[in-house]
């Protein structure tokens, strides 16, 4: 595509999204109208829901008059602000779709060529600085904003095991069924597979361990 791409920032782990009634099993999915677009709303789609395309400023009168059952934002700290809470209570997490939404800055690749080595560093640095300079700023941010919600009336849920497990399914069927007809989708998706697996093992001995271990012990 004739294109550069460099970090530039990144969420962390989003939510679930936010829903006018509990879903408590598979069938609760069924028919479901959800603001959710991409991948994601493909695998839904798998498991019956209907995914709805919905610009930020159209979610929240939507969930107010039943137009949608539910919609995905970001994280407390972004959906305080549009008072989700006050119109679909119920907060689900973990975001499957999102584990840490990388965001990427395209720079036309010609372009970026004609610039010296020097220049192509500083820009890539200040990309890495803006990528770690707002995880700093959600994981300080997110935490005070899911207490406001959560004492203004949110309910907080967790998926459950059950649909975990087949939105874990419908989405390996959605990407092998992309990468049997796309080879650099095949490509990449073979390459970051892999790559996730190797990772996971070492942050189960010490990433997750650590952390499961001081969040039983947290005094909050």
């Amino acid at each position: 595509y004739n294109c550069h791409a460099f970090l530039a920032g990144n969420t962390g782990c989003q939510m679930g999204g936010w829903f006018r009634k509990e879903i408590n099993t598979l069938d609760d999915l069924k028919g479901l109208k959800f603001r959710i677009g991409g991948f994601a709303g493909r695998v839904l789609q798998k498991l019956g829901s209907v995914p709805q395309q919905i610009g930020g400023g159209d979610i929240y009168p939507a969930l107010e008059k039943g137009t949608i059952d539910g919609a995905e934002w970001v994280g407390p700290y972004d959906d305080e602000k549009l008072g989700f809470y006050k119109v679909a209570p119920h907060y689900y997490y973990p975001g499957w779709w999102e584990g840490g939404p990388l965001l990427q800055a395209f720079v036309n690749l010609d372009k970026w060529n004609a610039l010296p080595k020097y220049y192509q560093n500083v820009v890539e640095q200040a990309g890495h600085y803006a990528n770690n300079w707002m995880m700093a700023k959600y994981d300080q941010a997110n935490p005070q904003a899911l207490r406001r919600l959560l004492a203004n009336g949110a309910k907080l849920h967790a998926f459950s095991p059950p649909i975990m497990e087949a939105s874990f399914k419908a989405a390996k069927e959605l990407h092998g069924e992309i990468a049997a007809t796309n080879a650099n989708f095949k490509k990449v998706y073979d390459s970051l597979t892999a790559f996730s697996n190797n990772g996971y093992q070492w942050f189960q001995v010490a990433e997750v361990g650590f952390d499961n271990f001081m969040a039983r012990h947290s005094q909050s």
